[in-house]
């Protein structure tokens, strides 16, 4: 576009006469005419270039400025990998923005620096203070990191965190707090060894002692043991931290202590050197992958421990995702100058608060557990609990207004924590706890289509992330050659073909059964061997025999041919009852629940009850969602008198009568269905006033069928389906060409599916 001479008067007149009043130039604002691109450009985006020029802090109004964070690094110091270089770094300064994303709603650049000048990183990150809202520095090596981030405290105006410092400080503070009431010690008193004496070690010392613990109870060992303070060369913090104590060892030094705090390598600790500290001792074995002391090892050795470690797969998981996405947040929201020790340590506040109240379903849900309660197995929070958001951030929001760094005030606390909970929208995490939950325990799942590669690339990203056990059915040479082309590595996967020599045995056990249910329906024994060769009958016999857990099929088949195997062999939920099936659709305004979207084309009364409440109590079992309901119809209450609406109004009858706890409404047109002020003004009385559906039972097949796909075509809706309902076993049939994502949320939902039925 060419660009021209654009004067004050002429940009001024042109908002006037076309967006009176201040405007916001964001990059999601709508772009769809040539007004609207003269207002996102030349012309009209003279007047907030303008404006900005007067006034600089107008920046925050007319830019994404405000929601805007670099992860910057010079990949001196990767994970535990070392100085790799900043290409090297950039896979973790990516992953690092999405956390940001995903958890606290913030856009980032990352921004990977080709320098090893700690002056020459300062001057790069100070020329792009205009760009940013807060900068998050990553993976420096120390004493740069140092340096690096208290210069550029000290001479930039936006907020600026190493987070390899204070994340972990922050976190592993909160669990401190916390481990010393457990067991009934006081922070004042409690004698900390820490092994390691990088960044993420000295602040985490110098948080413990600004929470209450006494400097000269802390021991420090590096790599040549204890920093003892007559050791020659001593300089900066080791300096700080070098004790006046005779010992010379971690062995030494952790006899009688109450405290191990590790930031250094795997396996520096011995059971012998546990054995020896304090009773009750508290061990935050910190190193990943491996931890200073494994953690099975450990409680083994002493089962009065207090243990805590990085990884996932263990209670009490020090996780930087605790902190960092929410503390921004804040400091964002308020505009803050700085990240400061107040914000930080109310922070560590919040954070240790949250493990002490009760713990919401949803958590409990996602890891799989029935019972989650503030204790030695939970001293902190687990990162997928959504209650961070709305506790950490306001917290620090809190801080940075008492402390005076916020250039924005915030009055409404209330009204905030809504905004907070809107702008990450209510299905920021169906997926991720869907997933997560389905993490906790891996089911076996059988997959009648393993000749498909989508369906091998899945099964391999579940097996790894610990979802499922792959059971692939097919020709087993075939299968290999689609491993290899497409590099997918199950070697070790179960493989089984129903037509080879070697499922002989397994045929005639699954024919028999099969000819045992069916012999009476049209099947003879001739006829149930050669069924059970079929892959579809042979995997749905697997699950109805317990030798896996769930099927999924139905990638390159029509649904009703795969659907068929399974009500023969597997049956639904009760005799004489259909089955019925979902689509999950994420969208903007949250998750939405379709159904039925697949098998019932024109559902009676009795069907429709039965439906709403398969889906009704699948949204609330498997997304731990509370369902609220609508059967939709082209009348609203009456308003028609034709069949259609009529079965609709019947079936709200008997379900307000058969199901008093059920928020459910109908029949009602889509549109009010989703607009509280009109059915406000319009149906009063509606149960749906205070809370719009977000579970639609449509009257038929085809209305469900065409609104589900046209949402998924435009774009506007990410559909996760079908899911079955109804079935007496886990069954689960994709749509004929899913994507991989498709099939691995399937797996998730066959693998959820799989733990409620246990």
């Amino acid at each position: 576009m060419a660009k021209s001479k654009i004067r004050r008067e002429d940009a001024l007149e042109y908002h006037k006469k076309n967006s009176p009043g201040k405007i916001e130039v964001i990059p999601t604002k709508d772009s769809k005419t040539q007004r609207d691109l003269a207002l996102a450009y030349s012309p009209g985006v003279a007047f907030p270039c303008l404006e900005i020029a007067e006034n600089p802090e107008t920046v925050y109004e007319y830019t994404a400025k405000g929601n805007l964070v670099a992860v910057i690094s010079d990949g001196s110091a990767v994970l535990g990998l070392g100085n790799i270089g900043p290409e090297a770094s950039k896979p973790v300064m990516e992953g690092k923005g999405i956390l940001f994303k995903i958890f606290a709603g913030i856009d980032v650049f990352d921004l990977e620096l080709n320098t090893k000048s700690t002056e020459e990183f300062i001057s790069v990150v100070k020329a792009l203070e205009p760009t940013f809202g807060g900068i998050n520095l990553e993976d420096i090596k120390a004493p740069d990191c140092f340096e690096i981030e208290s210069r550029l405290k000290q001479e930039m105006n936006i907020p600026v965190m190493h987070d390899d410092q204070h994340g972990t400080a922050i976190i592993s503070g909160a669990a401190l707090i916390n481990a010393v009431e457990v067991v009934d010690k006081k922070l004042s008193e409690i004698k900390v060894v820490v092994s390691g004496a990088g960044a993420s070690a000295i602040s985490c010392i110098k948080i413990i002692i600004e929470l209450g613990v006494n400097k000269e109870n802390i021991i420090v060992c590096d790599s040549r043991g204890v920093i003892r303070a007559d050791r020659e060369g001593l300089s900066g913090f080791k300096k700080v931290y070098a004790t006046e104590r005779d010992v010379n060892t971690l062995e030494e030094a952790l006899k009688g202590s109450d405290f191990f705090l590790g930031l250094s390598k795997g396996n520096v600790m011995s059971p012998e050197m546990l054995l020896s500290m304090a009773e009750n001792p508290i061990v935050f074995a910190l190193a990943n992958p491996d931890p200073e002391i494994d953690y099975n090892l450990a409680m083994e050795t002493r089962s009065d421990a207090i243990m805590a470690t990085g990884r996932s797969d263990f209670p009490n998981q020090v996780n930087n995702v605790l902190g960092f996405p929410f503390i921004f947040r804040g400091a964002l929201d308020v505009r803050a100058t700085e990240i400061n020790e107040d914000m930080k340590l109310e922070a560590v506040k919040a954070i240790a608060a949250l493990a002490k109240a009760p713990v919401p379903d949803i958590v409990m849900r996602a890891y799989n557990q029935s019972n989650i309660s503030f204790g030695r197995d939970y001293i902190i929070p687990k990162p997928f609990d959504p209650r961070l958001l709305t506790t950490v951030t306001p917290a620090v929001a809190k801080a940075a207004i008492k402390s005076g760094v916020a250039q924005k005030e915030i009055t409404d606390w209330d009204a905030y924590e809504s905004a907070l909970v809107k702008r990450m929208g209510n299905d920021d995490n169906v997926l991720r706890v869907m997933i997560n939950r389905a993490r906790q325990k891996s089911k076996k799942i059988v997959f009648a289509e393993a000749d498909d590669h989508r369906i091998l690339k899945a099964a391999q990203i579940a097996l790894d992330e610990g979802i499922c056990e792959p059971i692939l059915l097919g020709d087993a040479q075939k299968i290999k050659e689609i491993m290899k082309t497409h590099q997918i590595k199950l070697e070790d996967v179960e493989i089984i073909d129903p037509r080879s020599e070697d499922s002989k045995e397994l045929i005639a056990k699954y024919a028999k059964s099969f000819f045992n249910k069916r012999k009476r329906r049209g099947y003879n024994w001739f006829e149930a061997q050669e069924k059970i060769k079929g892959r579809n009958y042979f995997g749905t016999m697997m699950v109805d025999q317990g030798d896996a857990d769930a099927l999924i099929s139905g990638i390159s088949r029509n649904y009703a041919n795969t659907i068929r195997p399974a009500l023969e062999v597997i049956g639904t939920y009760a005799p004489g009852k259909k089955v019925s099936s979902m689509y999950l659709m994420i969208t903007k305004k949250g998750p939405l629940f379709f159904a039925d979207t697949t098998i019932i084309p024109n559902p009676t009364e009795e069907e429709l009850v039965d439906i709403t409440k398969l889906t009704a109590a699948a949204v609330k079992d498997k997304f731990d969602i509370e369902p609220r309901v609508a059967l939709l119809s082209y009348s609203n209450f009456g308003s028609s008198d034709d069949d259609e609406p009529r079965r609709m109004r019947k079936a709200v009858e008997i379900l307000k009568e058969t199901e008093p706890d059920l928020i459910v409404e109908g029949e009602i047109q889509a549109n009010f269905a989703f607009n509280q002020e009109a059915l406000k003004e319009n149906y009063p009385f509606s149960d749906l006033i205070d809370n719009s559906a977000n579970v639609f039972i449509f009257p038929n097949l085809s209305a469900a069928n065409i609104a589900y796909k046209l949402l998924q075509v435009m774009g506007t809706a990410e559909a996760v389906g079908p899911i079955l309902l109804g079935m007496n076993k886990p069954v689960h049939i994709l749509q004929m060409g899913s994507s991989v994502r498709e099939v691995l949320n399937m797996i998730s939902i066959a693998n959820i599916d799989a733990q409620n039925r246990e």
